[in-house]
């Protein structure tokens, strides 16, 4: 398996512009100023994909009562993502990076394992950025299931 460039904490996010879902573009530059929470996630709609985007729906007010905005990031198409949204009452912005340009400069693209196989895919990861755009935490190949609790339980706001 070829090494991916992972960042790191310290590091400085990559900046991106991408489409949301309802066709605006959004950059990551648009949310200097307070914490960001950026994950990326394999396919909108597909069962780890639903409960992972659901917890964040479900703790967003708790994130941003500290701050914290979140983005989702897909290589799935901007109607999907619409659907994917409206399906499940989802009110923080998904992104659609269909050519993978951002994931792979977060390092969230490339070879991984899927079922003891080697396969070219998103490697699903959440990045935590200070209000400067300097990544705090970088968590890859996390699961879909409890990544939100252990989130913030990491961050501290988990009571």
């Amino acid at each position: 398996m070829t090494e991916l460039t992972r960042l790191e904490p310290g590091d400085k996010a990559p900046d991106f512009t991408l489409p949301d879902s309802e066709g605006r573009e959004v950059s990551l530059a648009d949310f200097r100023g307070g914490p960001v929470v950026v994950y990326f996630y394999p396919r909108a709609s597909t069962p780890g994909c639903t409960t992972q985007a659901c917890d964040f729906r479900d703790n967003l007010a708790l994130l941003g009562e500290s701050g914290y905005q979140v983005l989702g990031i897909s290589p799935d198409k901007q109607a999907k993502l619409a659907t994917f949204a409206e399906n499940e009452g989802l009110t923080f912005p998904l992104l659609s990076d269909p050519d993978k340009t951002v994931l792979s400069a977060y390092g969230a693209f490339g070879e991984k394992k899927n079922y003891g196989k080697i396969v070219q895919g998103v490697i699903r990861s959440t990045f935590v950025l200070d209000g400067d755009g300097v990544i705090v935490k970088a968590m890859y190949n996390v699961r879909a299931t409890g990544h939100v609790a252990r989130l913030l339980k990491e961050l501290k706001l988990d009571g």
